[in-house]
């Protein structure tokens, strides 16, 4: 049984509102087991015997199209993959300087078009760096005062990218590990 982290975009933003019940219950429907959702912003956990992250990702996006009326990029995580993010968030978070970190999840990864849309989109204030399916951001300001601009990010790619903050990210890591 694999352990199944779901990183959702644009729920409960933007008037997508989704009841966390409602989201849970599409994931039991799609026969998920130990579904749990974290947080109101479309972090869903649960376990599947379903080892290709593509078809699991493209169930659960018609799904979710179908019972929400709206299309939803899910970008899928396995359990194992999210500590190493966790602890590399945390470690961008403490740096000096920083007032906000956030990750950048891709559902693939951007490769040299990602590298070469971040050129544009770096600055002094906003610190990004692509490693694989995972974009770290740094921000020396609030999130609200920099010019970092995801929909341009988006757009430049043609992909989606769904942030999560660094503290998200490690309570999702800490939830998403297998019980002792």
């Amino acid at each position: 049984m694999n352990r199944y982290v779901a990183l959702l975009r644009a729920i409960n933003v933007g008037g997508r509102n989704v009841k966390m019940d409602a989201l849970r219950e599409v994931f039991v429907q799609l026969g998920f087991h130990a579904v749990d959702t974290h947080l109101a912003s479309g972090n869903v956990l649960f376990d599947s015997n379903a080892n290709s992250l593509l078809a699991v990702r493209a169930r659960i996006e018609s799904a979710l199209e179908r019972a929400l009326g709206f299309e939803v990029a899910s970008i899928l995580r396995l359990q194992g993959e999210l500590a190493p993010v966790a602890a590399r968030a945390q470690a961008l978070q403490s740096r000096p300087g920083i007032v906000a970190a956030n990750v950048g999840f891709f559902a693939e990864p951007p490769g040299a078009a990602g590298e070469r849309a971040l050129k544009v989109l770096r600055s002094e204030i906003d610190d990004l760096e692509l490693d694989g399916r995972e974009l770290y951001w740094a921000c020396a300001l609030k999130q609200s005062e920099s010019s970092f601009d995801s929909g341009k990010l988006e757009r430049a790619l043609k992909m989606p990218v769904t942030f999560r903050g660094a503290n998200t990210v490690v309570q999702l890591a800490a939830k998403a590990r297998p019980a002792a």
